[in-house]
């Protein structure tokens, strides 16, 4: 390696860089990483690469933490630039620490492009980028760079870059959302039921409570606590009697909507009027008697099976919360108890 090196500093074409060490700048400096996975190494090193337009790697040698590239097309002093600050995943790619990222666009795209060089040298496969809304300026960089989105929420924006040259193996973003409908009836048999305020297919028909789960929410929460906001009847989750699965729904995502039966524990109706029109009382047959639920068969049958378990004739599925060995958190489990009903 010696010689070679000092082979090329004799050539013509290539010439060995005489690199301005540049001052570490705040962003990598007092910053906290609580909760991280144990295993992750924190990595932090300065890369000295030429800031020539057509920059293009040569040689790249690593003393001391800082890598030393040679280019073969130089035209200017070469700079050093530092990596950006992360940590190897337990599948050989990269998350790239969001809180130390650099304060400006032109920094971030000097250390995003070294950094991706010095990832693919080392064989790292998936990067993980988050970036925070009032980072917003780096999103086109990160793109233009070869990054893809991989899903936003309120407040940032995920994005991926997959290195081998080979069909990516990362993760899809989030596909389903997930909603609920609460079927409560009393001891006359009447169901509890609204009409929304919206233009969509049921508008004006008389339908079981629905909703979206929060985030962090469990299902049967999410039975409950719709029925509440929308007809103020406090209710108890007894079991989940069926779901349906659809696809291509809101912003073409997939859609699950599980059917929760709830036990009522009072009787008085408060609306909530910003989205319900009316609420009440309904027999079950007058419910299924109106005419969209004679066309609706999916609808339809929902209300059948939730009879029939109301009626002991068929079980659903209860829930249970247990320890999970992956993550020592207790989780919801929905089974079947065949247990009989008190």
């Amino acid at each position: 390696m010696m010689a070679l090196e000092s082979g090329l500093q004799q050539s013509s074409a290539f010439h060995c860089q005489q690199f301005l060490r540049v001052p570490r700048t705040s962003w990598t400096q007092n910053c906290s990483f609580p909760g991280l996975s144990k295993g992750f190494l924190r990595k932090s090193s300065i890369l000295s690469i030429s800031m020539s337009p057509s920059f293009q790697f040569g040689i790249i040698r690593e003393r001391k933490g800082i890598l030393h590239v040679m280019s073969p097309d130089v035209a200017s002093p070469g700079l050093a630039v530092e990596l950006l600050d992360a940590w190897d995943d337990e599948y050989n790619g990269v998350i790239i620490d969001t809180q130390c990222l650099p304060s400006s666009p032109n920094a971030f795209a000097s250390a995003l492009g070294a950094s991706l060089s010095n990832w693919k040298l080392k064989g790292k496969r998936g990067i993980w980028l988050k970036i925070l809304s009032e980072q917003a300026d780096f999103v086109p960089i990160a793109i233009q760079e070869g990054f893809e989105y991989h899903h936003a929420e309120p407040g940032y924006v995920m994005l991926t870059y997959w290195i081998p040259n080979e069909p990516c193996l990362l993760p899809s973003g989030p596909s389903h959302q997930i909603g609920i409908a609460g079927f409560v009836i009393n001891d006359k048999k009447e169901v509890l039921v609204v009409k929304e305020k919206c233009p969509c297919s049921c508008s004006g028909v008389w339908k079981l409570p629905t909703g979206y789960i929060n985030k962090y929410e469990d299902i049967f929460s999410g039975a409950v606590r719709e029925v509440k906001e929308e007809t103020g009847v406090d209710t108890v989750f007894l079991e989940m009697v069926a779901f349906r699965h659809a696809h291509r729904v809101a912003f073409e995502k997939s859609d699950l909507l599980f059917v929760c039966m709830l036990k009522p524990l009072s009787s008085e109706i408060v609306i909530d009027e910003q989205e319900i029109q009316d609420a009440k009382w309904m027999p079950i047959g007058e419910l299924i008697g109106q005419p969209f639920y004679q066309d609706d068969h999916m609808s339809r049958k929902m209300i059948e099976i939730c009879t029939s378990a109301y009626e002991n004739c068929y079980h659903g599925f209860t829930a249970q919360q247990l320890i999970s060995k992956l993550d020592g958190r207790l989780t919801q489990l929905y089974y079947k108890d065949n247990k009989p009903k008190i």
